[in-house]
């Protein structure tokens, strides 16, 4: 189930991507099929495990193209390995909410991209998740739970002050709001609840599936339901000096000079 729009993104064969707190991997893989350079990041080093089995397994079935690799690394989102200007595209999907310094970690997002490069946020959206937080306590009270509710402007106020220009936003997974309210309703723990099991059973028939009706019906309710907001941010290029834009000037005019 991704949450990222790989379109928006123009991922394709040789882009550089890294996905931090990659997870289970799923945007990882995704862009590894569209042929880029990419790095699955997470500290859940079990987790990387899988997913790098994962990786051999789409490399010897052939669904990534040739040339594209993929690769591993365990570490620290507030602290990512890599010098400046690494990637030309960022994905952070359902991590932020996890993190206690999440300025400190959207400013690593941002000095591991290239100018020009973009950035993916996907976070859970307020009122879904504040419904989840009313209903719930075990929802969000756990080790490495939620440790915050994201307002879409709150988020995009801090993408915006550490250097990114947000340039679309949308909604996501309508049909997975209920499902998270339920659960929270019941227990979060109580798996064997015949309604959970029900309708857990309809998410995975129609992630397999992808019927019309409930893709129809999600396209409806995302704007209103949609359990996650993704933002979409560009890494604008340092703006030039007062005397680079005097050389370029000066560079221009001589230009001009010579071709008379």
């Amino acid at each position: 189930m991704l949450t990222v729009d790989f379109d928006r993104l123009g991922i394709g064969p040789g882009t550089r991507v890294i996905d931090v707190g990659c997870g289970a991997g799923r945007h990882a893989f995704e862009a590894y099929r569209r042929g880029a350079d990419v790095v699955a990041f997470d500290r859940d080093e079990p987790a990387l495990a899988e997913v790098e089995t994962m990786f051999a397994a789409m490399a010897a079935e052939g669904e990534a193209p040739e040339g594209a690799r993929a690769t591993t690394v365990a570490g620290d989102a507030l602290a990512l390995p890599y010098p400046e200007a690494s990637f030309d595209c960022v994905i952070a999907s359902e991590i932020l909410e996890h993190v206690p310094e999440d300025e400190r970690a959207i400013a690593e997002l941002v000095r591991v991209t290239r100018p020009g490069g973009t950035v993916a946020v996907t976070v859970p959206r307020w009122l879904p998740e504040r419904v989840c937080w009313l209903l719930s306590d075990a929802y969000h009270q756990v080790e490495g739970g939620h440790v915050r509710i994201y307002r879409g402007d709150e988020l995009r106020t801090k993408l915006r002050a550490a250097g990114l220009r947000p340039v679309a936003g949308e909604h996501a997974h309508a049909l997975h709001s209920p499902y998270w309210w339920l659960k929270c309703a019941v227990g979060t723990d109580n798996d064997d609840h015949p309604l959970v099991k029900a309708y857990h059973r309809v998410l995975v028939w129609d992630l397999l599936h992808a019927p019309w009706p409930t893709r129809l019906a999600e396209r409806v309710l995302d704007p209103v339901l949609g359990k996650s907001l993704a933002v979409y941010s560009v890494k604008d290029p340092p703006a030039p000096s007062t005397r680079e834009r005097g050389r370029n000037a000066a560079e221009g005019g001589e230009v001009a000079v010579a071709a008379d």
